[in-house]
């Protein structure tokens, strides 16, 4: 199994960026996480951080090609309005689940609106870095950690 980590703008500001909302650990703290959970759970993880929209679409299509089994997704503020990574996320018939760290339903009125979820199946949202854990089960298939109040499945 082969997942795919994708991180959009400012992401690898971490610890950096408003630590009162995304938290004081920074990306290298993040990407050892995930390289460590990958490790515990047996599956080859590949992390991708772009604050730049072609690049991500870049990525994604590449994963069509690379035997990717899933992508977890934070496109940041690319969330709310590119919908051409919605389409390159369409485009692939892997499974992709959206990872947002602060809860995004309870902030800016302009966060609440997500063009790239549609594309997905599923969205994780306020759980923090922990949440990329969560997205992660979901593509393996194992529900733990699984908060049903923050955690959405597809809707179409």
């Amino acid at each position: 199994m082969k997942i795919l980590v994708i991180n959009g703008p400012n992401l690898n500001f971490l610890g950096i960026r408003e630590p009162e909302i995304y938290g004081k650990q920074d990306y290298n703290y993040l990407l050892n996480m995930l390289k460590d959970y990958a490790r515990e759970k047996g599956f080859e993880i590949d992390c991708f951080q772009s604050n730049h929209e072609g690049a991500i679409i870049d990525r994604i299509q590449q994963a069509y090609f690379d035997s990717t089994d899933g992508i977890v997704i934070n496109p940041g503020a690319y969330t709310h309005y590119s919908y051409a990574i919605h389409d390159a996320l369409a485009s692939v018939s892997m499974k992709k689940i959206e990872i947002h760290i602060s809860n995004v339903k309870e902030r800016e009125s302009f966060r609440h609106v997500s063009v790239t979820r549609p594309a997905c199946d599923g969205q994780v949202v306020g759980e923090g870095l922990k949440g990329y854990l969560t997205a992660i089960d979901m593509i393996l298939g194992d529900g733990a950690g699984v908060s049903p109040g923050n955690n959405e499945p597809a809707t179409r």
